[in-house]
């Protein structure tokens, strides 16, 4: 894989030694075998309707007070069968606006991480662990993490990743349930949940574009979620 360049520290697309163009397995239904006749369907359905009847519980969703100052819940976007899943902090301001995580310029920079490694934005899984904007986009309180918790671990099982990319401070230090800082969390690769899947700390794209001299250390951080995502059974 093409090294980073020195001003960005992340490669723009089309750089020379691109991963391999199948996104380097980024959903399971690229190299998943059919489903057997008569049974598949009816599972995809029971599937989705899972997840309708999830978002529809968190668009109405009034379990702490951020729901009197949002314009919209935040629920998540991209593949129901991703193999990465990319957990935020909270939904700011232009999220609010449009409901969907990582819009905007942090969004932008994350689509340009993903890119980086051969992965489109609806080939992974993108949510928060907030649904609700906090106001001022200042630091979720415990009490909200804990209202909306329940939200996030539903999401996990229903696509039961192989990859968790856990974005920023505070999305870090709650999946890992520590309160050591980002920078001694990331660079090595840790387990979530009962199904002990891999997790990977990095750098907020939105903390990037205020410190770009850290691309170099989220570049190290993407390869090895590319890395990981080409081992067989990722």
């Amino acid at each position: 894989m093409a090294e980073s360049p020195v001003e960005t520290g992340i490669p723009a697309a089309g750089a020379s030694e691109p991963p391999a163009a199948d996104g380097g397995a980024a959903t399971r239904e690229t190299v998943a075998e059919p489903a057997p006749a008569g049974g598949g369907g009816a599972a995809e359905a029971e599937h989705e309707a899972e997840w309708t009847a999830l978002r529809r519980e968190v668009d109405q969703c009034t379990a702490c007070p951020l729901y009197q100052t949002r314009t919209q819940a935040v629920f998540g976007v991209g593949s129901h069968d991703a193999s990465l899943m990319i957990v935020g902090e909270a939904p700011g301001a232009d999220e609010d606006r449009l409901g969907e995580p990582f819009v905007g310029r942090a969004g932008r920079l994350l689509d340009e991480m993903l890119r980086a490694i051969g992965l489109a934005r609806e080939q992974v899984y993108i949510t928060n662990i907030l649904k609700s904007r906090p106001p001022n986009n200042r630091d979720p309180r415990p009490e909200e993490i804990a209202a909306c918790e329940g939200y996030l671990r539903r999401q996990i099982e229903l696509i039961a990743p192989s990859i968790m990319l856990a974005v920023g401070r505070v999305s870090a230090q709650y999946l890992l349930d520590s309160d050591r800082p980002l920078g001694r969390l990331r660079g090595r690769w840790h387990e979530y949940g009962p199904r002990r899947t891999a997790l990977l700390v990095t750098y907020h794209p939105a903390y990037l574009l205020r410190r770009p001299v850290e691309k170099r250390k989220a570049w190290a951080d993407l390869k090895q979620v590319h890395g990981r995502l080409r081992e067989p059974g990722s």
